[in-house]
């Protein structure tokens, strides 16, 4: 075992605190790495919070993780010592069910073990995730960084990245293919980046327009303000693929009437009840409302090199671990463009007060 510094909550009302523990010390297949830098996801919030009641504590949260390998177990082949590695949202599955062995180690029919608020499979000790100094995680669920991302600002891709990249590589997303975002948030604007990556003609759909110049910006081609009727009216059956990423209940009965016969709406962000909607909205144009996770390892693995190849980057506000509990409140007024990303260096300040 080897003794581990982070940041925690004990309880649902809590705020994040400085915390030990111990990991693990690195197992045969393992690979330990010291985490540089951790991304902020908004789940990361709701688990605090239970939202979900599911929440194990103490928890330490983080899920969009890289780093520098310090160490690597025996039987490790894919990784040695000052490798740049990311993880992400999972750090084990079965690796024997038809889901696993097909790569969506995500969809594991024994439920895959997640970074954080988790417990290992053989020990039943619980997971703890980024916002600490380093991890120990088996080989088959780290991943490389290709050595022209930015490592300050490649974390949000390991949850923001894959979570957006999943559906538009699933719905097959050509060069010309009509994409629309909803929202433009952490997700959203992953989204927007990705989907121009792959030469979509890409619309954000927004409240807001005022977040029209930052929309073109991040790639988009188009803004449909979904507030104005007429617009949205004209626009009618004018999309393949419609990705929600707004992380809160809502109705998506408007969006509908936006998809093309065929066209599939996609939500990536809200974990909780919507409203309901008029059957007659899908059956008149064969249409599809869909829901999608992360992805698996490989696909990950892709879009991290998807990314680098096409210079793809979250745009990100560096902070320090002390000032997580102000990030989260932040966070809940969307007030970041677009994800707010820890500097683990800065923990040094809490090993000094120690």
């Amino acid at each position: 075992m080897t003794q581990a510094l982070g940041y925690a909550v004990k309880d649902s009302s809590s705020q994040p605190a400085p915390f030990s523990f111990e990991r693990r010390a690195p197992r045969a297949n393992d690979v330990a790495f010291d985490i540089k830098y951790c991304g902020i996801c908004h789940s990361d919030l709701h688990q605090a919070r239970n939202d979900w009641h599911n929440s194990l504590y103490p928890m330490v949260p983080g899920h969009e993780i890289v780093g520098i390998v310090s160490a690597v177990g025996e039987d490790v082949t894919k990784f040695k010592v000052g490798d740049r590695v990311a993880v992400g949202c999972l750090v084990d599955s079965c690796l024997s069910c038809d889901q696993c062995e097909k790569g969506e180690e995500q969809l594991c029919r024994k439920h895959p073990t997640p970074t954080y608020n988790g417990k290992e499979r053989d020990s039943g000790a619980l997971t703890f995730g980024g916002y600490s100094d380093h991890i120990v995680v088996r080989e088959e669920f780290v991943l490389k960084v290709p050595d022209s991302l930015d490592l300050a600002r490649a974390a949000p891709l390991l949850c923001a990245g894959i979570t957006t990249y999943s559906p538009l590589r699933k719905w097959n997303v050509q060069p010309g293919t009509r994409v629309g975002v909803v929202g433009l948030g952490g997700l959203g604007h992953m989204a927007v980046k990705l989907a121009a990556g792959m030469d979509a003609q890409v619309t954000v759909i927004t409240t807001s327009p005022s977040k029209e110049k930052d929309a073109l910006a991040l790639g988009a081609h188009k803004v449909l303000i979904s507030t104005d009727k007429a617009a949205m009216k004209s626009a009618f059956a004018s999309f393949d693929l419609i990705i929600d990423t707004v992380p809160v209940g809502h109705d998506i009965a408007p969006y509908l009437g936006l998809l093309d016969v065929d066209g599939t709406i996609v939500l990536v962000g809200a974990i909780e009840p919507l409203p309901s909607f008029h059957s007659g909205m899908l059956l008149g144009g064969r249409k599809r409302v869909s829901g999608s996770p992360i992805g698996g390892i490989a696909e990950t693995q892709e879009m991290l090199d998807f990314c680098a190849e096409k210079n793809i980057l979250p745009e990100t506000e560096m902070i320090e671990m002390q000032e997580v509990s102000h990030a989260w409140e932040r966070m809940e007024k969307a007030d970041v463009k677009y994800r707010f990303v820890i500097d683990i260096a800065s923990l040094a300040k809490d090993k000094a007060a120690a």
